[in-house]
């Protein structure tokens, strides 16, 4: 294999990625976060693509950057800053906002990669929305983690109690993202590269927003030759898709606020975006809640998690009212609770936060997503669809030839119970040689939270036996080398990257009796995400990394 090439930059402003540091406090900004299977450190990565960007003289990079920097602001390419960037008694009232961390360029990305990625979208539209409309497989999917993960178990717990009383929705709304990393099997100097599956997200599937942004910026710049000459070759329009998750997202809320109906309490209808508070992501966010009221007329409001049990209530038919607290006399219906918050154990601090959850679940609102799609959405499925020889794909996808589509993006992965496949799994993960070629996942969304390599030998004697079938064990996917510069905190950062793509898919559906029979309303692809981080070795065993929004440039490769 050969080692990633250098940089000898004649620049002095932009920096060598030399250390692996997270800016983000909330476990929903995973930009930098790694939440994936990644595998090549430099010296490891097999080289593919031409040599790119350009190295760029002191009055090129000033033009760049500052057209860069104006765009993002003026078009919402933000986040707040961090207390470490913009202390806080600088911006005291939370009025600032700073660039997100982008690429100065779109990242290499293999043409027939993004295509493959893309083409399964419906396919896993189909995948998990028959997974979370059948209770009994999902039941026994998931109840080995009932004991040894009070998390899952509490959200178990809410859809019984729900069930004892009956479910008052039967449409469930899934705003999902599949994310990939492209793959290029090291021990075969003729594989081709394919794209492999890190994850499968059904809640608070973020960046759609941003990442719209970002492929029109890296557009512009384009266009105003903010790029120099020797770019030509490799990107060029053709080479740029369209990111289009902002008006896509929002079509599959439109869709499900519609499919909701009329009012039926004589108050005006709405969607609700349950967030949390304070929300360094916000403009990813707005992003979607604009398009829908614009394009849509859809009226939507933005609740935080901790006042759902203050500012909504349920009434007699089960609907859910939402009482704005700048107008509390005049309430909504709502028709759709679409959560950014409410994934992580972290954000349950009380019981009224699971109360909330409950009040939410029981009502005549659709949930994206309903406890039992987020359960769908734990790493212990996506581990039973992906154990080698495992039969469960073919129950849920029927069609043989979308089945082995699917079947394509899934990475080894092993459970770490006492089954045949679990034991020898533990065998590879307590060998000191051998875990070198894995990464251990617990059951949680949000970046952050893998054990790497050789890592994992040693994690594994700090918790008890127990809880080991709490994770799940995924051989690394192996990523070509390339390089990229990164735009953070007002920072230039260069040096090698690897980037993980993640498919939106907007899908509608109508459940039946929890018996996986469920009727699908609508299903469509909903564009797509790039992130880009560095590719030092991992810390303390996560590798979080200096990470960007990032948009693609499709080569041949």
């Amino acid at each position: 294999m050969k080692k990633q090439p250098s940089t000898s930059r004649p620049r002095t402003t932009i920096r060598t990625f030399v250390s692996r540091v997270n800016i983000y406090q909330q476990p929903e900004e995973d930009i930098l976060k790694d939440r994936s299977g990644l595998g090549s450190t430099d010296a490891m990565a097999t080289q593919v693509y031409p040599n790119y960007p350009p190295d760029l003289t002191p009055e090129q990079e000033h033009y760049l950057l500052a057209n860069l920097k104006d765009w993002s602001i003026a078009h919402g390419l933000a986040v707040r800053p961090t207390t470490a960037y913009v202390p806080t008694k600088q911006d005291p009232s939370v009025a600032l906002a700073t660039t997100a961390p982008i690429t100065l360029y779109p990242s290499l990305f293999p043409r027939i990669c993004f295509e493959q990625a893309r083409s399964v979208a419906k396919a896993y539209n189909e995948l998990y929305s028959a997974i979370a409309s059948d209770e009994e497989w999902l039941k026994g999917t998931v109840e080995e983690l009932l004991d040894i993960d009070d998390f899952i178990a509490e959200l178990w717990k809410v859809h019984l109690d729900v069930k004892k009383e009956g479910y008052a929705q039967p449409l469930n709304l899934g705003l999902f993202r599949s994310d990939y990393m492209v793959h290029i099997d090291p021990s075969d100097p003729t594989s081709r590269p394919t794209v492999k599956q890190v994850e499968f997200n059904t809640i608070a599937s973020s960046f759609g927003g941003l990442s719209t942004q970002v492929s029109a910026l890296h557009k512009h710049l384009h266009s105003i030759e903010a790029y120099p000459d020797s770019t030509s070759s490799v990107i060029a329009d053709t080479a740029l898709p369209d990111a289009t998750s902002v008006p896509k997202l929002a079509h599959g809320m439109a869709a499900a606020h519609q499919a909701y109906g009329p009012s039926s309490s004589g108050h005006p209808t709405c969607v609700i975006f349950l967030v949390q508070e304070p929300e360094r992501n916000v403009f990813d966010q707005r992003h979607v809640e604009y398009a829908l009221n614009k394009n849509h007329g859809v009226r939507t409001f933005r609740l935080p998690f901790h006042r759902v049990l203050k500012d909504t209530r349920v009434d007699s038919e089960r609907r859910l009212l939402y009482a704005p607290p700048h107008k509390p006399d005049k309430p909504f219906e709502v028709s759709l609770v679409y959560f950014r918050a409410g994934y992580s154990p972290d954000e349950y601090t009380t019981p009224d936060h699971w109360k909330g959850r409950l009040q939410i679940e029981r009502s005549a609102a659709i949930k994206c997503p309903s406890v039992l799609t987020q359960l769908a959405g734990t790493k212990k499925v996506q581990q039973v669809l992906a154990t080698p020889h495992s039969p469960h794909l073919a129950k849920f996808l029927p069609d043989k030839d979308q089945a082995s589509e699917v079947l394509k993006t899934f990475a080894p992965i092993y459970p770490m119970d006492k089954s045949e496949a679990g034991l020898e799994a533990r065998s590879f993960a307590q060998d000191a040689e051998k875990c070198k070629r894995y990464v251990l996942k617990p059951q949680r969304e949000g970046g952050g939270n893998n054990i790497y390599r050789s890592n994992i030998p040693g994690f594994l004697q700090e918790i008890p036996e127990e809880k080991w079938p709490a994770h799940i064990l995924m051989e690394m996917i192996e990523p070509p080398a390339q390089q990229n510069v990164i735009f953070r905190n007002g920072e230039v950062q260069s040096g090698g990257v690897i980037c993980e793509l993640g498919v939106y898919g907007a899908c509608l559906w109508e459940q039946g009796d929890g018996d996986g029979k469920r009727e699908v309303v609508e299903s469509s692809e909903a564009g797509y995400l790039l992130r880009t981080k560095g590719s030092g070795s991992e810390e303390g065993g996560v590798a979080a990394g200096f990470g960007s929004v990032d948009s693609a440039c499709l080569v041949d490769v």
